[in-house]
């Protein structure tokens, strides 16, 4: 009898799991019952739930077809388990991650979400395990089961949001030299100058007043590295028609447009993270740290990560410390640091996701009250005629008598932060009389011309006064012009001008001329520098010679040998104050000198060097100069370009790649019905074999958008598959 029993609970537990499968399974096709994804002729998906939730399950099958990889890695990363795919070097991202949420906390943010959030986080773990459950060929790196709490850690769709402004590098000198609060510790971190794109990208907004048409036109476009955000099309029954550029894995639409309104985000230089140096004590075992009058005690925790090591996984254990400033992230000196940074997952996703589905400025500007937008300013427009630049959106109110851009003191109450800045506190320009408003990652005091906003009307903290060569750019083709198309709207944001170089290279050619005897090859090579206009091109041999000429002379000028460094705006424009007249001259031998040996010859057309090239979907692509490749007339953004388009220098090519730069690209007109031209970087695709790896490489050169088909009856026209998820032939 007992045997009996056994075998009766056996078959109990099997029915019961078996009978969870089938519901979780059921739930999955119910879901995909209520959605359809539609791919237009370059591949885009456009989804159609009946429900929020349906069209949120449908991107996630949408993106994870394009490429699961991207997703899956985000993910990986995002959680704090990296070092389990790429070895312990990446135990320090884990543990950054991890400092600021567990997967504990995770799961109770996720529970403590509305119950609308909670329905959008079910779907996007719904669309991604039905995903693999209808592609059992796919071998996930790390996670075989994607779960609802994830996009806790992923609130927002930044290519560097703000937990990776925490040095893991510190974090590492901490932890592997040894925390003491009572010895000092060294720190000796290399700082390395990279020569990177610079982070960042450009936003236009354009009033009716200055458009043919009468309609407000909008500028999308984000400089990420390429292939970080895929080109959707949400729709539901429940309100939702949003388009644009969503970041792998996540289930809102970050840069784009819905009928009535459109939002682009530049990277901030507001100060939304501050760095509090604790006085710690030990007594009778226990941590304390002082503030003010008081010794509170220190949160002492540990946190225990895995990693691969060869064939095996191993652990490591951190402890792990805060304060009410955040966590111990790194030292200065004997003493300990707090991190503190804006971390409201639940509030930024759903404000991510709000404003998707706003209709109008009074929408988007109460959505906007909800401030958890943390490293972001927004460029607006909409259908109702208006125009807006947002500075920020998390902005802590601090007493201005410290200087938060150095660490102050945590014992100290009156360096704590004193809430937040209401949005109408922050810098806002709304409707300006000039009629255009641009932001390319520069002051925003220059963001409407004389109508901007006043620097001393703010606290030094809420920006940096730092121009760039692409705002001044910006500024120059946006003066006194009017009569804008969705066309001229393109052609604005490709002129060829860089303003970098007509700063840089006369005093290289006066040098040249006050020199006098050269040979013969470099007064030929300094003539062409005479004769060019400053504008970049694929056939432009000056444009060869001075991308080099500019990368060789800022590392010079920003060797760091100088007391106080000049920024890349300062270093560029003003030359001869950094460089001497022999060494520009040595720089520009060696430039002609390294181009011959590497190509034969120094006059070497920029689109023979300066090439696109997709040859895997790996996330870090490798390049082949004995490949096919595409030439490219675009330039750097540091030289002011604003269609900017960076290199990686660390291939072991000879031949420049792209890497980074304009990816995704559209300019939107807002009338009565909505229109729009976008362009991808190579394409919607993440697999070889698509058709739609590469299909927008050419015309992503060319300059040749592609209209977007945002109507039903237009996408219907322009369909090339129209399938359920899970049922694709």
């Amino acid at each position: 009898m007992r045997h009996f029993y056994i075998f009766l609970a056996i078959i109990c537990i099997v029915s019961c799991k078996s009978n969870g499968n089938s519901s979780e399974l059921e739930k999955w096709e119910e879901y995909a019952g209520n959605t359809t994804i539609i791919r237009d002729d370059f591949g885009v998906p456009h989804i159609y739930g009946k429900t929020d939730a349906d069209a949120v399950f449908g991107l996630l099958f949408a993106q994870c077809e394009d490429d699961f990889n991207r997703v899956e890695q985000n993910y990986i990363w995002a959680t704090g388990r990296l070092a389990e795919v790429d070895g312990e070097e990446a135990i320090y991202s884990d543990l950054r991650a991890q400092l600021f949420m567990t997967q504990e906390e995770a799961i109770a943010n996720y529970e403590q979400s509305p119950e609308w959030l909670r329905e959008l986080c079910d779907a996007f773990a719904a669309g991604i395990n039905y995903y693999l459950h209808t592609h059992p060929e796919v071998t996930p790196k790390l996670f075989a089961r994607f779960e609802p709490w994830m996009p806790m850690y992923f609130s927002e769709g930044s290519i560097g949001g703000d937990i990776e402004r925490i040095s893991t590098g510190k974090l590492k000198a901490m932890y592997e030299k040894g925390i003491s609060f009572t010895e000092s510790v060294e720190l000796e971190l290399e700082r390395k100058e990279a020569e990177v794109e610079p982070q960042g990208s450009n936003g236009i907004a354009i009033s009716g007043e200055l458009t043919q048409s009468g309609n407000a036109m909008l500028l999308i476009n984000p400089h990420t590295s390429f292939y970080f955000r895929g080109e959707v099309h949400m729709v539901s029954e429940e309100g939702l028609n949003a388009y644009g550029a969503v970041t792998w894995g996540q289930f809102f639409i970050y840069q784009g447009f819905n009928e009535k309104t459109g939002w682009m985000h530049t990277s901030t230089y507001t100060d939304v993270m501050d760095e509090f140096i604790e006085t710690v004590i030990e007594q009778d075992g226990q941590l304390l740290y002082q503030y003010g009058e008081e010794l509170r005690p220190v949160t002492v925790s540990e946190i225990t990560l895995k990693y691969k090591d060869g064939d095996q996984v191993k652990e490591k254990t951190f402890p792990t410390y805060s304060t009410h400033h955040g966590p111990v992230t790194h030292m200065e000196g004997e003493r300990v640091v707090a991190s503190a940074m804006m971390w409201e997952p639940v509030k930024a996703l759903e404000q991510s996701y709000i404003r998707s589905k706003q209709q109008g400025y009074e929408g988007f500007r109460k959505m906007m009250d909800i401030r958890t937008n943390s490293s972001n300013n927004t460029v607006y427009a909409d259908a109702e005629g208006n125009i807006a630049y947002f500075h920020g959106n998390f902005i802590p109110v601090r007493d201005t008598l410290y200087d938060y851009s150095q660490p102050v003191e945590g014992n100290d109450p009156n360096t704590d932060w004193q809430g937040l800045h209401s949005v109408d506190e922050n810098i806002l320009v709304l409707n300006p009389p000039n009629g255009w408003i641009q932001n390319c990652n520069s002051t925003p005091y220059t963001a409407a011309l004389e109508h901007s906003p006043k620097k001393e009307n703010y606290p030094n903290y809420m920006s940096i006064d730092r121009e760039n060569f692409r705002g001044i750019h910006a500024i120059e083709l946006l003066r006194k012009r009017k009569g804008y198309t969705l066309d001229s709207l393109i052609k604005l944001a490709y002129d060829p001008y860089l303003p970098a170089f007509e700063a840089l290279i006369p005093d290289l050619i006066s040098a040249a001329n006050r020199a006098g005897n050269q040979d013969n090859e470099i007064k030929e090579a300094i003539e062409v520098l005479t004769d060019w206009d400053f504008k970049t091109s694929e056939e432009s041999v000056a444009m060869t010679l001075a991308h080099y000429y500019g990368t060789a002379a800022l590392r010079w000028a920003m060797t760091g040998k100088m007391e106080k460094r000049p920024s890349e705006l300062e270093a560029l424009s003003n030359p001869s104050v950094y460089i001497s007249d022999e060494s520009m001259l040595s720089l520009f031998s060696m430039v002609i000198t390294n181009l011959n040996t590497d190509f034969g010859t120094w006059k070497l057309p920029w689109g023979e060097v300066n090439r696109y090239q997709r040859l895997n979907g790996d996330i870090r692509q490798p390049f082949d100069d004995s490949k096919p490749s595409i030439p490219i007339g675009f330039a750097s953004g540091r030289w002011g370009a604003l269609a900017a388009y960076g290199a990686r220098y660390t291939n072991d090519t000879k031949k420049l790649y792209g890497t980074r730069g304009n990816s995704f690209v559209a300019v939107v007109e807002f009338g009565e019905k909505v229109k729009a031209k976008s362009i991808l970087a190579g394409g919607q695709s993440g697999d070889p074999s698509s058709p739609h790896f590469d299909d927008q490489a050419l015309p992503y050169a060319k300059v040749q958008f592609k209209d977007v088909p945002f109507y039903k009856e237009d996408v219907l026209k322009r369909a090339e598959e129209t399938y359920k998820p899970g049922k694709r032939k």
